[in-house]
């Protein structure tokens, strides 16, 4: 009887869809293959493959470009049976989106080592497929800004899934469903699903200048906005208050959002961008020094130069830094962008 019903509910969801956009039926697709385990084992023979190792995209360099390779399930099985553990592997996949067409893009990586595995070394799998593992901070600035987004997510996605192989109740291992969609313990019932830590990231200005800063850890020259976790219970706008106050000395009188933005560091984020007025008059910088390095004003000119310079263009021959800011693959430059926009205009 259940298997009845599961055809029926197939058959008039797919002609639901058929009325609806690409979108609505790409994500009613991704929908059902998070929820179905025989199905989205199924969209695995016939899927595109991401991989990584050790959460390290794999990307191919032809001329000055960076690729991100899709692998067709064929090349996958060719590639894995090599090394004789073909299904096994396949089973670890993630599921991380699909093509118009519904093609299935999922995650895999090569890196992962546990009871069932034994990770393949990098040096045997890069000669194979003519390409490199890279490190994800080099990988998101280097590739098609349309493959940023993608390579983030599934990387975030893959690291959630290697630290929460145990159940924080139990201890007992959790077992991911096929899409890699969630873990479950069977131990205790407890459903775990992958979580995202909200950030708000806040340009501040005080009708003329931005504010912007460093952080110890930051590359030599670079400034940014500011930005902080939430803490429970907070809404947005509490969150961008307290930061700015904690770290700059300065008090809020109005903000504005702007946008969303997944980032993976320092592990899967959620940014929430906004812009955030103080008034002129009070404008003292009052720097915390424990989370910050620097904190200044810049004018129009100072940011519009800065958003032209490279950081290898950066440095002076006194061995100083001419301020540089983050790349355009990162929301704090839309954001920094759009206060330009705004004094221009």
């Amino acid at each position: 009887m259940a298997a009845i019903y599961q055809a029926v509910y197939r058959r008039a969801s797919s002609l639901f869809c058929r009325l609806h956009s690409t979108y609505v039926r790409k994500m009613r697709y991704l929908n059902e293959l998070k929820e179905d385990d025989s199905l989205c084992r199924q969209a695995q023979t016939s899927g595109t493959f991401y991989l990584f190792h050790n959460f390290s995209p794999f990307l191919q360099k032809v001329g000055k470009k960076y690729l991100v390779p899709q692998l067709s399930a064929a090349e996958m099985k060719r590639i894995l049976e090599k090394f004789k553990e073909a299904e096994q592997w396949t089973e670890k996949s993630v599921l991380i989106g699909c093509s118009d067409e519904h093609v299935p893009h999922f995650a895999l990586d090569l890196g992962w080592d546990d009871s069932s595995s034994i990770a393949l070394a990098k040096s045997v799998i890069e000669p194979e497929l003519k390409g490199s593992f890279t490190d994800i901070r080099k990988a998101l600035f280097v590739v098609d800004e349309k493959d940023s987004p993608l390579l983030a997510s599934a990387q975030s996605l893959l690291r959630w899934h290697d630290s929460h192989q145990y159940c924080s109740k139990t201890g007992q291992p959790t077992q991911k469903n096929v899409a890699g969609s969630k873990r479950v313990c069977h131990a205790s019932g407890i459903t775990y699903y992958p979580q995202m830590f909200p950030v708000v990231i806040t340009l501040v200005s005080d009708g003329s200048r931005c504010l912007l800063v460093r952080q110890p850890s930051f590359p030599p020259g670079m400034y940014t906005a500011l930005s902080g976790f939430c803490d429970v219970g907070e809404n947005v706008e509490e969150t961008a208050r307290r930061e700015v106050a904690e770290e700059v000395g300065l008090e809020v009188e109005s903000l504005r959002y702007s946008a969303s933005q997944h980032w993976p560091f320092p592990s899967s984020c959620l940014m929430i961008a906004c812009h955030a007025l103080v008034r002129a008059q009070q404008a003292e910088i009052s720097m915390n020094s424990l989370e910050l390095e620097e904190a200044r004003w810049f004018g129009l000119e100072e940011i519009v130069e800065g958003l032209k310079r490279e950081p290898r263009s950066s440095k002076q021959d006194d061995g100083s830094f001419l301020p540089w800011l983050p790349p355009k693959q990162a929301i704090a430059h839309q954001l920094i962008c759009e206060w330009v926009k705004q004094q221009t205009s």
